[in-house]
């Protein structure tokens, strides 16, 4: 395995890499990775079945939620067959143009997400600041256009990244940092200029997640405004309770997402295993967390799985 350390030419692969030093025990590992992936399938799927067939739950929240769901089963899909690969079968091996699919499926999907967080924010404010006219403005039309603008930022802003990945030359290692294709990581490896990819990356950072982010922050700021005025205490914080697993979503995507971005750009002599530790959490646990977190905080939702599955 040394000798594929020590490869360097214009590679057609690159080698992914799981978790380094822990070969002996890679089927174990293998065990809570397949358990991750399985109940965040099965349980952003049901999710998607429970609000799709129960006609109470066509509310905007809840169209919000399953717009969150698809997000985060398309980030699970995207990195489940290399994760699984190099756990289960050794398979570290992938191409250039797999590689360059997979990453812009997963900042794509990246990028979606955070857009329905901050649409989630919205649907949050509105409710809390303007109820009475809450379902005027979040419509079943307008809220089909947002998601819609959702999807073509996603596409738009990401594609970019693998027709600029295509043009440079890898003469460098080819070994990734993560069992998973993102950006940041296949850059590094190409012997080109990367200035005009590296500049372009921050920019569309900071102008979605970091953007997105303020912008929930901002929306917090009004509501926590609003609930500071209302005069019953216990309303007040029956308006709060409303907003936190919308909180927890927020806190379980950008917060490893963030510190591994600042990582990859600027912390050369940081624990390469602190990167492989932000990169799984920042992919695997917010689509594992979320549908748990919203399931147990929704007592409607809750009230519908529960009554398929007693059944």
């Amino acid at each position: 395995m040394s000798a594929f350390n020590d490869t360097k030419f214009n590679s057609a692969v690159f080698l992914l890499t799981g978790i380094p030093g822990q070969e002996d025990v890679v089927l174990w590992i293998s065990i809570p990775f397949c358990f991750m992936y399985v109940i965040s399938i099965v349980g952003n799927s049901v999710i998607l079945f429970i609000i799709k067939t129960d006609l109470s739950l066509h509310e905007p929240m809840y169209i919000f939620l399953s717009m969150l769901a698809v997000t985060d089963l398309g980030l699970s899909i995207s990195t489940m067959l290399t994760t699984l690969g190099i756990f289960l079968f050794n398979s570290r091996e992938i191409s250039r143009d797999a590689c360059f699919a997979q990453l812009f499926f997963i900042h794509m999907f990246e990028c979606i997400e955070s857009s329905v967080l901050l649409l989630m924010a919205f649907d949050r404010l509105i409710a809390i600041h303007d109820p009475l006219r809450y379902a005027s403005i979040l419509t079943l039309t307008r809220i089909g256009k947002m998601g819609l603008v959702c999807v073509l930022r996603g596409v738009t802003v990401m594609l970019p990244f693998p027709i600029l990945l295509q043009q440079f030359q890898y003469c460098r290692s080819n070994v990734l940092s993560h069992c998973y294709c993102i950006n940041q990581d296949v850059m590094k490896m190409a012997c080109s200029d990367i200035s005009v990819n590296s500049i372009y990356g921050l920019s569309v950072a900071l102008l979605t997640e970091g953007l997105d982010s303020l912008l929930i922050f901002l929306s917090y700021v009004m509501i926590l405004k609003t609930v500071l005025s209302i005069t019953s205490q216990a309303e007040g914080l029956r308006a709060l309770n409303t907003c936190v697993s919308h909180l927890c979503a927020v806190l379980l995507f950008y917060t490893p997402m963030i510190g591994l971005s600042l990582l990859h750009r600027f912390g050369e002599g940081s624990s390469p295993m602190l990167q492989i530790l932000l990169g799984y959490i920042s992919l695997l646990v917010p689509p594992l967390i979320n549908p748990l977190v919203y399931s147990v905080k929704s007592k409607h939702l809750r009230a519908r799985i529960l009554r398929v599955f007693v059944k």
